[in-house]
């Protein structure tokens, strides 16, 4: 019996799944001639899709990210309450900080938000317990998960916007061990 493959389609960041089991009886029709129409010129396309003027691009290697942590030791969090800086960045490409008919600026700032499972003000971990996840702008600024970090100032042509990220005591026990978190993005032009 040979496995079955399953059809993995990634458009614009998100993925599409067809399984085998839709596919078959639809290649099945199309092949028995019983089915065969007999206009076989014509057919329906339908697409849908929209078009933004957003002034810059994220960069598609920090689209998705994986960050490895450097380890943090249970006396780090029980003496200082959190462990080492862990950076990482976001970079805009393509900034185009276009002039309107009015001579304004279109858009001339931005504000990250990052999101994701919270407690406390914190980001949530799977696996270790004890501990969460803070976000730190280059300013010192504190990302609260699902609210806008203060604006930044676009710049014309590429832009790093530089972030760290620490294991943070949120006073819970702590139990040692391999902790993971997924924390989404978006940055807002305006």
């Amino acid at each position: 019996m040979k496995p079955e493959r399953i059809l993995m389609i990634v458009l614009s960041g998100l993925r599409v799944i067809i399984f085998p089991c839709i596919l078959i009886p639809c290649i099945a029709a199309a092949n028995n001639p019983r089915h065969a129409l007999a206009d076989q010129g014509h057919g329906i396309v339908n697409m849908q899709g929209s078009i933004i003027d957003t002034p810059c691009a994220i960069a598609t290697a920090d689209r998705e990210q994986s960050i490895e942590m450097v380890t943090t030791t249970v006396g780090e969090i029980i003496h200082n309450g959190r462990g080492n800086k862990n950076p990482f960045s976001l970079t805009l490409v393509n900034c185009n900080l276009h002039i309107n008919k009015d001579a304004q600026t279109l858009s001339s700032h931005f504000q990250t938000t990052f999101d994701g499972p919270s407690l406390d003000g914190l980001f949530s971990v799977d696996g270790a317990s004890g501990v969460g996840i803070e976000i730190t702008d280059d300013a010192g600024n504190v990302a609260q998960p699902g609210k806008a970090l203060p604006p930044g100032t676009l710049s014309n042509g590429s832009q790093i916007l530089k972030y760290q990220l620490r294991l943070m005591s949120n006073r819970d026990r702590l139990k040692v061990g391999e902790y993971t978190a997924t924390i989404r993005f978006k940055v807002d032009y305006f």
